[in-house]
């Protein structure tokens, strides 16, 4: 299926369009979880636009998810994000978007936060790395991150803040004690934490107004 004939998930504010927020969906796919963390961003006042780059599949499961993120493309990826972020702008009225990736979600969008002229001002990234230089744009970055994760190793988390502390970049780096990865994730019952995700949440809006608004 052509990246054109995919239609992302939108979710608006009741009043006016808001900041937009790109949304980066985990390995599981546009799953519902995510679709409502769309709605709950427009609820707060952005804009929320979720490109949905497995073209219809969700995985429930984590051979499914690997499955499904083994087929993906790094080009076609690449540009899907690329057009997504161009039909938010398109959306939202402004040039400068938000973006707010999980896991897989938060790789490709650290790929596109370190292209030349990239239109991302704030970057919210939950438990996801990426190296990069990280010199090109003017980004500003969040991090969550779990304080035990098996996907995310401490040694790439270290060298991603060496590299945007050289590159000059704003960076906020937040551990939630007693969390593995998925800990955001209210359908992920075995990794859910509630109180940590609230405080991300929180942490996460108000982030994006500071930089957006």
């Amino acid at each position: 299926m052509a990246p054109e004939l995919v239609p992302p998930y939108v979710a608006r504010p009741a009043t006016a369009a808001g900041p937009g927020v790109l949304v980066l969906h985990a390995w599981w796919g546009l799953n519902p979880f995510l679709r409502g963390f769309c709605d709950r961003l427009a609820g707060a006042g952005f804009t929320a636009l979720a490109p949905d780059l497995y073209h219809g599949a969700v995985a429930t499961t984590i051979a499914e998810a690997q499955k499904l993120r083994g087929k993906l493309k790094g080009a076609a990826v690449a540009q899907e994000i690329v057009l997504a972020a161009g039909r938010l702008q398109e959306l939202c009225g402004r040039e400068e978007i938000g973006l707010v990736g999980f896991s897989l979600g938060g790789y490709w969008g650290l790929s596109l936060a370190e292209q030349l002229a990239n239109p991302v001002r704030a970057a919210v990234i939950l438990y996801g790395t990426r190296q990069g230089t990280y010199t090109a744009g003017r980004t500003a970055f969040q991090f969550h991150l779990a304080e035990h994760d098996d996907y995310v190793a401490d040694s790439g988390v270290k060298k991603l803040r060496q590299s945007l502390a050289a590159a000059g970049q704003e960076a906020e780096f937040h551990r939630y004690p007693g969390t593995g990865h998925w800990f955001f994730e209210s359908d992920r019952p075995d990794a859910f934490q509630p109180a940590a995700a609230e405080l991300a949440w929180q942490r996460t809006v108000e982030f994006l107004h500071r930089m957006l608004d």
